[in-house]
């Protein structure tokens, strides 16, 4: 166990919601954590359940979704290792506005909000990272509000595309690792219209698919694209 506590620390050192903790800080964050794994598909929180603390992904990926009344599934979010979620509704006391399930093998990090607000009280550096944190998820809510009320899917997935390839190093190829489903669910639209635009963008030239790897061949016009701006 304390091996296992000792390999927690070294990974919150590294991640963005920790930065500039000294270790003595650090300590004391990493004794109020609980572990908690969860198989590929299983359930994290749901919906309108009661949130008493928030989560940090050691390992895996989470996706965060809301579900219409007709059963047609949004995704907002999807986190991966190093990412942090569901720390709004820890901090307002109030239900989760969306839910979340394991997309692989996941282990987590939970944080309890009682006593993590306890050591807000006491460290300036921890609570202005959860600031950032903050500022970090507005925008990308931001971005996901305009993307699907200003933007046609064609612009929705060319900026899919640009996003992650800037998010791997600004490479000319993405590798697409959630299936087509989520990714349509992703962009706001269903499989059959993500193909579609998937051909259409092909057929025009800005992009190749091979399987998973999308080569990214004309990243001016992905960029016309996903902006609506002429360069």
């Amino acid at each position: 166990m304390m091996q296992e506590h000792q390999d927690w620390q070294q990974f919150l050192s590294r991640s963005q919601l920790f930065q500039g903790l000294s270790p003595q800080e650090l300590q004391l964050v990493n004794k109020i954590i609980i572990n908690k794994n969860f198989s590929k598909g299983e359930s994290i929180f749901w919906q309108g359940e009661p949130c008493d603390g928030f989560y940090l992904i050691k390992k895996g990926k989470v996706k965060i979704f809301q579900m219409s009344k007709l059963g047609k599934e949004q995704i907002l979010h999807i986190f991966e290792t190093g990412g942090n979620f569901a720390e709004v509704s820890a901090f307002d006391g109030k239900c989760f506005p969306a839910s979340a399930i394991a997309m692989t093998k996941t282990e987590l990090l939970f944080f309890p909000r009682s006593d993590f607000l306890k050591l807000l009280e006491k460290y300036p550096t921890l609570a202005i990272n959860m600031l950032a944190t903050f500022a970090r998820h507005l925008r990308k809510f931001a971005r996901l509000v305009e993307d699907l009320s200003l933007k046609e899917v064609p612009g929705r997935l060319a900026a899919y595309l640009l996003d992650s390839r800037e998010c791997h190093g600004n490479i000319d190829s993405v590798k697409l690792d959630i299936p087509k489903s989520q990714l349509a669910a992703l962009l706001g639209t269903i499989p059959e219209t993500l193909s579609r635009v998937f051909y259409k963008l092909s057929s025009e030239g800005l992009i190749t698919i091979d399987g998973s790897e999308i080569q990214l061949l004309d990243l001016k016009g992905l960029t016309v694209l996903a902006t609506g701006k002429r360069l």
